[in-house]
């Protein structure tokens, strides 16, 4: 499973692990995990920056509908994750 760091403007960098990605109406998003346990915490996240930035850029998706529209796509390409919002 790859692992990526996050390095907030503020604070200290934070590690996840990247369960599955995926291109919705030209937005990319990825699915990551805290720790490859089967309780991990999870966080669906969208990348936000501009297509000649030389890093992504990435939120966390707080919008309810985009939220439950990722995440079915996110449980279908991940049949044996059962993803709880």
């Amino acid at each position: 499973m790859e692992k990526i760091v996050f390095s907030p403007e503020e604070g200290e960098a934070v590690e996840f692990y990247v369960l599955e990605q995926t291109r919705l109406g030209g937005i990319n998003y990825i699915l990551v995990a805290d720790s490859e346990e089967e309780d991990a915490e999870a966080l669906i996240l969208k990348d936000i920056s501009a297509a000649e930035d030389a890093e992504s850029l990435y939120e966390t998706v707080t919008d309810e509908v985009e939220l439950d529209a990722v995440a079915t796509v996110f449980s279908n390409m991940l049949e044996d994750v059962d993803l709880e919002l």
